[in-house]
């Protein structure tokens, strides 16, 4: 989408007014009243006892069959106990001071007592409990014993994390659009697009416009909110996770910090998701100092609501940036932080470019860890500013696929620019490119790089 030529915005910063380009890709044509596509579709066949599957069951399942204790890591609500006591015969709420109270007075006692395989829920309301399985671990062997849950980096507190060697990470995200349409099987998209071959690429039959397109950014993927609310409740519970989360839950885990700061700050990063925005612009616009930022920076990041890209670089290539692009997990939080209707990201191109952008990274980082090539991600911007490109996922033997997010509906080979001069100085390492854009059909633009629906995604 190219966020980064687009600059940091501050909160109070005054709204653009769409561009002739996000005029033309749809908004007059799609944003009819009553269009519910993606409700439609996505949330009629859902009850609230219905369980969706998931993106890592498999994976689950299999590193459960074969090993002792895994630990779920996500950010709250995102369905980690969910999917989780499916798994186990026993379940402990760790956060409830009634079932956590045993495991604070002795955890190793309490741990023996159960009948495995054992859920332990909010691992990080008794840190201690993570010694206690290591012990367990170290003492019988055996597969499928131990699950733990948790909303906040494992060993952000610990000098010496006991879980090497015994716990192995299962990382969780919100729910995707696959998900929410029940095609969890198949070949995840970054694979599919290293084939470069279109019968690999197809996309629904009825996909969405730009409208259905920033309804389900707006929507979300914690499935509380996304499957079971809508319209001003939706609204209200995305408000409430986000007041929790910047006052209750980093008050918890690390003590008291200012929560208006700390929402001010949140407000300038869900502002600039997206983008690569100097850190000294950001705390400017937030109005507080560089020490704070860090601080806050780390916290929101250890709570796994905010990422930072990794730059990506080459000897091919010179002059690139080293800078990471950060993004919020889920583009319903910028929603939340900034009190966002459709009405509101429509009338700014700058911000319906990020929420698009943080919509595709959302619907394609839970697959990263799912993929056969186990792709990392990275972003790239030439110092110049000459040359970007949203996203490259680096596969094995240095290979890599890289894409394009675009606001429009027909997309042409300008937007494709950045990948053709990618595709002509990596030569056989760049196996394709993709323009992910907001219209119906997918097409050939230049050489291995196509444009495509973003729909293309879960297709």
């Amino acid at each position: 989408m190219g966020a980064t030529e687009r600059g940091a915005a501050s909160p109070d910063a005054n709204r653009a007014k769409p561009d002739r380009q996000t005029r033309e890709s749809g908004i007059d044509v799609c944003a009819k009243p009553g269009v519910e596509w993606p409700r439609k579709r996505y949330r009629a066949s859902v009850t609230a006892v219905d369980y969706i599957p998931r993106l890592a069951d498999t994976r689950l399942e299999e590193l459960f069959a074969e090993l002792p204790a895994l630990m779920m890591v996500g950010p709250r609500a995102t369905g980690k106990t969910t999917t989780a006591r499916r798994h186990a015969r026993t379940i402990v709420r760790l956060d409830s001071e009634a079932e956590g109270g045993a495991f604070r007075a002795d955890p190793d006692v309490a741990l023996r007592a159960l009948a495995t395989p054992v859920l332990l829920d909010e691992w990080q309301a008794v840190p201690g409990v993570l010694g206690a399985v290591k012990r367990a671990v170290d003492e019988e062997s055996g597969a499928g014993r131990f699950l733990l849950t948790g909303s906040v980096r494992a060993d952000l507190n610990t000098q010496t994390w006991p879980g090497t060697g015994r716990l192995v990470r299962v990382p969780m995200y919100g729910l995707t659009v696959r998900e929410m349409a029940g095609r969890t099987a198949g070949e995840p998209f970054l694979d599919r697009l290293a084939r470069a071959d279109m019968d690999a690429l197809g996309a629904p039959a009825d996909p969405p416009d730009l409208l259905g397109y920033v309804e389900l950014a707006l929507r979300g993927g914690f499935p509380e909110a996304a499957l079971q609310l809508a319209g001003a409740n939706r609204r209200a519970w995305l408000e409430g996770y986000l007041e929790q989360l910047l006052t209750r839950d980093v008050e918890t885990l690390y003590g008291h910090r200012d929560p208006h700061l700390m929402r001010r700050y949140f407000e300038t990063l869900a502002l600039n998701s997206a983008g690569m925005a100097e850190s000294k612009t950001l705390y400017e616009a937030a109005g507080i100092d560089r020490k704070t930022a860090i601080g806050y920076e780390r916290l929101l990041t250890n709570l796994l609501v905010l990422e930072t890209m990794p730059a990506w670089t080459s000897n091919r290539l010179s002059r690139l940036v080293k800078s990471g692009k950060r993004y919020l997990v889920d583009p319903s939080l910028i929603a939340a932080a900034l009190r966002l209707d459709q009405a509101t990201v429509f009338r700014d191109s700058d911000l319906l470019g990020r929420v698009l952008e943080t919509f595709v990274v959302a619907q394609i980082r839970p697959e990263v860890e799912l993929s056969p090539s186990r792709p990392r991600l990275h972003h790239l911007r030439a110092r110049d500013g000459g040359h970007e490109v949203d996203l490259i996922a680096e596969l094995p033997a240095s290979s890599l696929v890289a894409i394009e997010v675009k606001a429009t509906a027909a997309p042409t080979a300008s937007d494709a620019r950045h990948l053709v001069w990618m595709r002509e100085r990596l030569e056989e390492r760049f196996l394709a490119g993709a323009v992910l854009h907001t219209g119906p059909r997918p097409f050939q633009l230049a050489e291995r790089i196509f444009a495509l629906p973003i729909c293309t995604l879960w297709g």
